[in-house]
């Protein structure tokens, strides 16, 4: 395959990547109809027997802390709302997409594991700061290197050379992909996210985040996806193949407005619901 010199959408063009699943295109069609109904759009989760059981494990995790049990979709819809739950059924339904990839590029569970805390940590970091629908940040940060498996699975003698280059040169993954293609998964992450139709706000956290001083429409939502990032990296759980924390952004910093003396308390809620929200995500995804 030849290296791809243009820009990160030319490389999806040029490669066959998966498409939304579709439910996940039912569903946001429905959510985005005013004439459905919350019962509909409970049944349309209700007729996909796995996507229920994914999503019935999440909801009665320590990711949301409810008091009693949540046993149907339609309870789910009542309580979380439908907006809410179809970015839980993105997320749990996009892991299933990515099969077949070769371990000594990545290991899909490390991967998922780094995604997960990733988005957990933006969503804290949200909650911190009082955002609403907190749910979006966790989309973010659990979708925010998806690029990385694009690379891995469709290019993978290239994911190949740019992790040799990153080890020789002992420098950041994302430096050696611009290096080698003029651009890094971040980007194509963004650019796979634009391609599925979703929220210019996803596109752009995710594409920039590595740079958020280049995010020019949602620059606080690139920032939190940026800090927490960097944060998991830190805490060491999962990889999607860097081996060092990257810096943290000066400016991004200082436009969350959160205090250091708040990150303590963000790293424990990590902890907190990490396994619980890993096992309820993950459970029979990568079988």
């Amino acid at each position: 395959m030849p290296r791809p010199t243009a820009t990160p959408h030319d490389l999806l063009h040029r490669l066959h990547v998966p498409s939304l699943p579709r439910i996940c295109v039912w569903l946001t069609d429905a959510v985005n109809n005013p004439r459905t109904s919350t019962l509909e759009i409970a049944e349309l989760i209700g007729n996909d027997a796995a996507l229920t059981a994914r999503l019935l494990r999440l909801v009665n995790s320590s990711f949301y802390g409810f008091p009693s049990k949540i046993e149907t979709p339609s309870q789910a819809v009542m309580i979380i709302g439908t907006a809410h739950l179809c970015d839980l059924a993105l997320t749990t339904s996009i892991v299933r997409l990515f099969k077949d990839i070769p371990e000594d590029l990545v290991s899909m569970e490390s991967f998922w594991r780094h995604s997960i805390a990733c988005g957990l940590a933006t969503r804290v970091l949200a909650a911190r700061r009082h955002e609403p629908h907190v749910e979006r940040f966790f989309v973010a940060g659990m979708l925010h290197d998806i690029g990385r498996l694009v690379i891995c699975q469709q290019a993978p003698a290239l994911a190949r050379e740019t992790l040799m280059r990153a080890r020789g040169d002992e420098d950041l993954l994302h430096h050696a992909e611009r290096a080698l293609m003029g651009f890094d998964h971040a980007a194509i992450s963004g650019a796979l996210l634009r391609a599925w139709g979703l929220p210019h706000s996803l596109e752009e956290s995710v594409a920039c985040h590595h740079q958020p001083d280049r995010a020019a429409r949602f620059p606080l939502e690139t920032a939190l996806v940026h800090i927490g990032d960097v944060v998991v990296q830190a805490m060491e759980l999962g990889t999607s193949g860097e081996r060092f924390v990257p810096p943290l952004d000066g400016e991004a910093w200082d436009l969350v407005e959160l205090s250091p003396r708040q990150l303590p308390e963000v790293i424990e809620a990590v902890e907190r619901q990490f396994s619980d929200v890993t096992r309820a995500i993950l459970e029979e995804s990568l079988a």
